[in-house]
């Protein structure tokens, strides 16, 4: 009996796994197209995440739902499993490693990269005791939605889920990118996230409706379907309002949906400042070449239905399923003049130079400096949202341009075996130094979860050594050596990572610094902005690089530690490189000396022509003697010799 109930339960199964996938890939109205190339107007009704229409008269009056509206004509599950949504995915192949999540806390010295996907060098959410609710609290504010967004009734822990109840998920927010209003605003979704009012969130950045309240202060009890009074009438629960006359006189709302985004979408989660050359500033900043030429951004991070967007690097055909991956890289483009693209001729240039650099490394970032610069980024510094802290040294510390070697593709990803593929070319990269703490087994170091490390850093680190700014606390070795001494336990040897190197306690309990794997900086490539070919490395000439004191090999890249003993360190650009130090500088020194090899080179060019002038004359002199009957040894002809 038991084994027949199992055997149907199996079938149910299969059968409902079935029903499910075709109903994940089945096409619906708004995902095939006829060929027109006219936006469709959106006027549709606006549905709750429990399937119901909603009405302007409802008790209560709830928020609409992403998953719910867009899937009445669009594939939502297919759509979810784009790249801005699929990192948590373990079978998506992650690519060429890109810009991390960066944890930062300056009470305990931590600054760590952190990603779902398995980019070398990046730990993994967990790792730190993030769980998906944790993660999205605090990234949330640049995340689409989707994705860890929605895993947030998986936890392991049932205050969280019970949280997750109240606050709802974080749904795909179709209208962060797709959304033409104006009246469209990404920082009120960053501000919604930090109350907990996930499923509020993308509702409160359409023009029509405004959120007020917070799920974050209200009891793990409470119910947002049917909402009692509350014993504490300071609290103020999530509410939504839509604005009058959004509904027409069917219950529809207009959606200003367009499908080429407009570049100030893009920003919110993808600005990039240089702090050290005023980069705060957006008049003193000059734009990308293509989008000054009137391109957009999905001109070339082009994507259908499953949103699996082009990313642009070289390789890209070999790990995605995008037809365009291949043309719509820079070579893609350039080399069959697409899109008005300008098809590169480089007279005069090596060929080596497109074996061994790509083309980001002269065309892309800032132009390089004897050191590198400090720059912020949108996702790391919580650019455009409220309150955001401005200075200048806030943490992350980010160090760009890094002229590096690429650490190849990621192509396979089964548990945790990661295959690269590509090539190793040279490429800028911005970097950041890792800072944490960990656990010492063998040779492998693993982070201990943040919780731990403030409880017991905070000890060490006061107030007192924190910066206004959000900058390092001023830590010396002794503090170090403290919070090591505290963190003894049978989890392994405790040591800190900071300044590219390991630290930890000897014998004698002082502490000491190797070099390790683990300390390694983190880098990820360049791609924008694009500067002009006028303004690229070698438009003057080779010693743009090929120069003793040109940094593009021998520039100087900051190594950030919180350690004041280590302030202030640099490492050479060309440590980064698979290059021989030694013959790149000798390499280097030839250049000095090449407009005297040139001058020599012509002068004895000149030389040997002057020789060969007068040999070549003196050859025709003979000949004529020849050709008059003479000797042309003597110098006699058919009229005689001088004496006659």
């Amino acid at each position: 009996m038991r084994k027949g109930l199992l055997v149907t339960g199996i079938l149910c199964w299969g059968v409902f796994v079935s029903f499910a996938k075709a109903d994940t890939d089945e096409k619906l109205l708004g995902d095939v197209g006829d060929g027109s190339r006219a936006i469709p107007v959106h006027l549709i009704p606006l549905v709750d995440e429990e399937g119901t229409k909603i009405s302007p008269g409802d008790e209560p009056l709830l928020p609409f739902s992403m998953r719910q509206t867009c899937d009445l004509c669009h594939n939502y599950e297919k759509i979810n499993r784009g790249w801005h949504f699929n990192a948590a995915e373990p079978n998506v192949a992650p690519g060429r490693p890109g810009q991390p999540w960066i944890l930062v806390d300056a009470g305990t010295g931590t600054q760590i990269p952190l990603s779902y996907r398995p980019w070398p060098g990046t730990f993994r959410p967990e790792q730190l005791g993030l769980t998906p609710w944790q993660f999205v609290q605090v990234f949330g504010f640049a995340l689409l939605g989707g994705g860890v967004g929605e895993l947030l009734d998986e936890s392991d822990n049932p205050d969280e889920v019970m949280r997750g109840f109240v606050s709802g998920k974080l749904e795909v927010n179709c209208l962060s990118c797709h959304d033409a209003d104006p009246a469209h605003n990404q920082g009120e979704y960053a501000i919604q996230v930090a109350h907990q009012n996930f499923r509020w969130a993308a509702a409160a950045t359409s023009s029509f409706a405004s959120v007020s309240g917070s799920a974050k202060s209200m009891p793990d009890t409470y119910d947002p379907f049917m909402p009692d009074m509350l014993d504490d009438l300071k609290l103020v629960p999530p509410t939504v309002v839509y604005r009058e006359n959004t509904f027409d006189h069917k219950k529809r709302v207009f959606f200003d949906i367009v499908r080429k985004m407009p570049v100030e979408r893009c920003y919110f989660c993808h600005s990039n400042v240089n702090v050290d050359q005023g980069g705060e500033e957006k008049w003193t900043a000059d734009e990308d070449v293509h989008l000054a030429a009137g391109l957009t951004c999905v001109d070339c991070h082009r994507h259908g239905l499953d949103h699996d967007i082009v990313r642009g690097y070289e390789g890209e055909d070999k790990v995605s399923k995008n037809p365009l991956a291949a043309t719509t890289s820079c070579e893609g483009c350039h080399m069959i003049g697409r899109l008005g693209a300008l098809v590169p001729r480089h007279p005069g240039i090596p060929p080596v130079h497109f074996d061994k650099l790509t083309c980001t490394a002269c065309h892309c970032g800032p132009w390089p400096g004897q050191k590198t610069y400090r720059g912020k980024t949108s996702r790391a510094h919580r650019l455009g949202t409220h309150n955001v802290n401005k200075a200048p040294d806030a943490l992350p510390h980010i160090m760009f341009p890094v002229f590096a070697n690429q650490g190849g593709i990621s192509d396979v990803y089964l548990g945790r075996l990661v295959v690269l593929i590509g090539n190793r070319k040279i490429a800028p990269h911005k970097l950041i130094w890792p800072a944490f703490w960990g656990w010492l087994k063998g040779k492998k170091v693993t982070p201990v979860d943040l919780e731990t490390v403030k409880r017991t850093a905070g000890r060490i680190i006061d107030n007192k050594k924190l910066s206004r700014s959000g900058d390092w606390p001023s830590l010396a070795d002794e503090d170090i050596a403290k919070v090591l001494a505290l963190l003894k336990t049978t989890e392994g040897e405790p040591v800190y990572i900071c300044g590219g190197k390991l630290h930890r306690l000897d014998n004698n309990g002082n502490l000491t610094a190797i070099e390790h794997d683990v300390a390694r900086p983190y880098l990820w490539p360049i791609a924008h902005d694009v500067r002009p070919a006028a303004q690229s490395l070698g438009a003057r000439d080779c010693e743009d690089c090929h120069s003793t004191d040109e940094p593009f090999f021998f520039g100087e890249v900051e190594v950030d530690s919180p350690l004041t003993s280590e302030m202030g360190s640099i490492k050479r650009m060309i440590e980064f490189q698979d290059l021989d130090p030694l013959y790149t500088k000798l390499f280097a020194m030839s250049f000095v000396f090449r407009p005297w090899l040139k001058v020599v080179a012509l002068g004895s060019c000149a030389v040997l022509a002057a020789v060969l002038l007068l040999y070549a004359l003196r050859a025709l002199a003979c000949i004529a003697r020849a050709l008059v009957g003479g000797d042309p040894k003597r110098g006699k002809g058919r009229l005689g010799t001088r004496e006659d």
